[in-house]
């Protein structure tokens, strides 16, 4: 396994040693002299600096230290899931190597001027919880996946494969692509720097996801999600818009583009997007705080605030991290006489325990809540405008609650998983129902009532091993997700009228497993499959009375894949993949329901990534997807929304990224996406006068330019960037479709750090464009009067950061 810098250069490390006892002393010189011995070893050693290390099990610990030092780590295999201890020192890396490799037996060996190679030392048998690798078995690689980010391990394939073996799209945000604990940050942020995924822009926690071109309906209706949204191993949402979690503590972000069915299940036809929070550091006690406020050029002042505190409760072995953060989002669209009336606040709590109890298990208990309030909606009826005609407010609010449990560990030679979580998401939206609710019969409407409640439980028991040069995962699992839905009129005098009500229960049992077998020293094969067994039961209103529908499916959703490593750095692959979508009800316009079979999306892409001279890297992936059955959540005559079949669809698409060093201090980034997505059949029951697929833009090229200097004693790094979002349609109905996109996104970043602080100045939309990005707002008034969400203005934002 090799663990690489994100920077490339020569580096020492600052390490942080956790408590040691006092007869521990004499160790450390020892260790100090074999580290000088190892650098002595390739006839050169690094110079001492600050490493700043935590207490965690020694893949992991190695991989910061990588980061940290920014050097590349590598061995034949994988390392034994040891105990390391905390280490905050001023040392090499040599130093700090033999420190963290004490006792497991293994030695680092010097092999180039940024480059160690960890080996088994002479003599020393297989440690305990080690699987011995064969000397064919190809090196696992890790390596950041853009310069100036940790490097990382994706995991969202539920096995730490290093980026340069993971046979499928992925891409991994960490560090200042996150934002560093603000909390304006979240999926759209994300979004504008990941190519294929694209969200809908009705506003915080409105909004559906969608990855590669598989977009099933702009409108947010009842069916499942074609992205499932993980929060380290517990699914969020099944059928729910995005949470819009935002990026507090978040370690990384992984997006696994493509169907995911093997590993995860019902409604993974377009990925998975997967936050990887922070874990409790058992060792050391920190503290950090941020805050900000922003202005716009038309809009009122926001403010930003989080506060992440770690609190060992006993050394090395238990540990409490906390979590909260605030943000008040000013609006900019004007109703009337209401002036910036879309404010947004958001608060949320996040708190986690994390116990080692005996050597080699871990068990971590997370809890959480979000809550989501905006005062208005941020649609306008006239292009290029922030405001809108005296209307009702349209509030909005999405409150999440979450609680996880995880067990890991080792038994003999086999890794154990063991997770279960619970989430509870509440929506409730209000709309104007002045204009377009007369058809339903009551006098003087005023309000229309949407509000949705989401409980979903996933559970898992995963292993994970090796068997001579094959490596093996398996698991069961089990998901349990209930959504109830109603919405009501409100006249004028008070009166109410329930217009639509709707109750489901999805189920999802199944085993999977996945096999790596290397064939030769360069070309591998993976394979794997889920066996499932789904259900689904729905009850529904209808103006005959409530009635209810039940269907159950089981089947499996193969993968495989063909992966050539030429070299270390380089990666090709060939990979096939599948997933399945459980069906739901369509109500027919004689006020009949019928049930709809699940949608099957099955895709084959092939892809190129590889390491570049100086820390650079280039992604490029191609892909053909056929989706038969799509599902469709459709706007009816009334302004409701129900779901239907649309026919069958076909997608061929084409991505690339470039991270490319320019010198020692600066940094380009190219990135782009060709999406042809269109439905082969249509089964909508009239003439299609497009037959492209909704929401998804046709295309996005992106740029950014970054510069690292120094003034002093202070570091500094700018960053200046823009993308360009192509066209978009809102609808297969001609009557509904609406244009939108092509527009473009600008920022520029200047951060500043000197010791423990950090100021940040970010400034968006720095062209002021006003471009459409979404075409929709309320259903009731969209089929007599054209909607558009204008991009928000310029702001500017200001924000301090202490860490202690």
């Amino acid at each position: 396994m090799i663990w690489s810098s994100s920077w490339g250069c020569a580096s020492a490390v600052t390490l942080a040693l956790g408590v040691w006892s006092s007869p521990e002393a004499l160790a450390r010189e020892a260790t100090r002299e074999a580290g000088r011995e190892t650098g002595r070893e390739a006839g050169r050693d690094t110079p001492s600096a600050r490493l700043d290390i935590s207490a965690a099990r020694l893949p992991d610990a190695i991989t910061e230290l990588a980061r940290e030092a920014r050097v590349s780590i590598g061995t034949d295999g994988p390392l034994p899931p040891l105990k390391t201890r905390a280490i905050h020192a001023d040392i090499a890396v040599g130093e700090a190597l033999a420190r963290l490799l004490a006792g497991s037996g293994y030695r680092a060996r010097q092999v180039g001027a940024t480059a160690w190679r960890i080996e088994r030392a002479p003599g020393a048998g297989s440690p305990s919880g080690a699987a011995s690798a064969p000397a064919s078995a190809p090196a696992h690689v890790v390596v950041p996946t853009t310069v100036g980010a940790a490097p990382i391990v994706v995991t969202a394939t539920k096995q730490p494969f290093a980026l340069s073996q993971v046979p499928a799209a992925v891409s991994v945000l960490t560090g200042e692509g996150l934002g560093r604990d603000d909390p304006r940050r979240s999926s759209m942020a994300v979004a504008g720097q990941v190519e294929g995924l694209a969200l809908t822009a009705l506003g915080p926690g409105r909004n559906r996801m969608f990855l590669r071109g598989v977009a099933d309906s702009a409108f947010g209706g009842e069916s499942q999600s074609t992205v499932a949204v993980v929060l380290d191993e517990a699914r969020l949402t099944y059928a729910a818009p995005d949470p819009d979690l935002r990026l507090v503590d978040i370690e990384r972000v992984e997006v696994l583009k493509g169907p995911q069915g093997s590993l995860y299940g019902t409604g993974a036809l377009g990925g998975i997007y997967r936050m990887v929070s922070h874990r409790a550091d058992l060792a050391e006690t920190s503290l950090a705080v941020t805050g900000g406020g922003s202005v716009a050029t038309h809009g009122e002042m926001g403010y930003s605030g989080s506060v992440v505190a770690n609190l060992p409760l006993l050394p090395d072995t238990a540990a409490l991290r906390l979590v909260g953060y605030g943000a008040e989002e000013p609006g900019w669209v004007d109703t009337g006489a209401r002036e910036d009336a879309n404010s947004t606040r958001v608060v949320g709590l996040r708190g986690t325990l994390g116990v080692e109890p005996v050597g080699g298990w871990r068990l971590d208990l997370t809890g959480l809540g979000q809550w989501i309030d905006s005062r208005d909606s941020r649609y306008v009826y006239a292009r290029h405008s922030y405001r809108r005609p005296s209307q009702l407010a349209e509030p909005h609010d999405n409150d999440l609650s979450h609680v996880a449990g995880r067990l890991t560990g080792t038994i003999g030679r086999t890794e154990v998983t063991l997770a279960s979580a619970m989430t509870w998401q509440g929506v409730d939206d209000r709309l104007d129902a002045t204009i377009g609710a007369g058809s339903f019969g009551l006098a003087d409407p005023m309000f229309l009532f949407n509000r949705t409640t989401y409980r979903t439980w996933d559970s898992e028991l995963r292993l994970r091993g090796r068997i001579g040069s094959l490596e093996w995962l398996g698991g069961l699992s089990h998901l349990d997700a209930r959504q109830a839905f109603a919405a009501s009129l409100q006249g004028a005098g008070g009166e109410t009228l329930v217009v639509d009500r709707d109750h489901r229960d999805s189920h999802d049992t199944a085993a999977y497993f996945d096999l790596t077998l290397p064939l030769t020293a360069t070309l591998s094969l993976d394979g794997g499959a889920r066996l499932f067994v789904a259900s689904a039961r729905e009850q529904r209103k209808l103006d005959s009375g409530m009635v209810t529908r039940e269907q159950e499916k089981s089947g499996a959703t193969p993968s495989l894949a063909v992966i050539w490593k030429p070299r270390d750095g380089r990666l090709l692959y060939l990979r096939y993949g599948s997933a399945f979508r459980q069906g739901g009800t369509e109500i027919g316009a004689d006020g009949t329901a019928a049930t709809l079979k699940g949608d099957e999306l099955a895709s084959l892409e092939a892809g190129w990534r590889e390491q570049l001279a100086g820390g650079g890297q280039i992604d490029i992936g191609t892909w053909y997807s056929r989706w038969d059955g799509v599902q469709s959540d459709v706007l009816e005559d009334n302004g409701l929304i129900t779901t239907t079949n649309a026919g069958d669809a076909r997608i061929f698409g084409i991505e690339g990224s470039l991270v490319l060093p320019l010198g020692p201090r600066w940094r380009a980034e190219l990135g782009g996406n060709f999406t042809d997505a269109h439905l082969t059949r249509n089964a909508l029951g009239y003439k299609l006068e497009d037959s492209r697929l909704p929401v998804v833009p046709e295309y996005t090229a992106r740029a950014a330019l970054r510069r690292d200097f120094t003034l002093g004693a202070l570091s500094l790094w700018a960053r200046l960037s823009a993308r360009y979002v192509g066209p978009a349609r809102m609808s297969f109905d001609p009557d509904l479709d609406r244009h939108m996109g092509d527009y473009v996104e600008s920022s520029f970043e200047l951060h500043l750090a000197h010791g423990p602080w950090q100021l940040a100045l970010t400034a968006q939309n720095l062209l002021g464009d006003k471009g459409n990005v979404f075409a929709f707002g309320n259903p009731l008034r969209y089929r007599t009067m054209d909607q558009y969400t204008p991009q928000a203005p310029t702001t500017v934002f200001l924000s301090a950061a202490l860490a202690m």
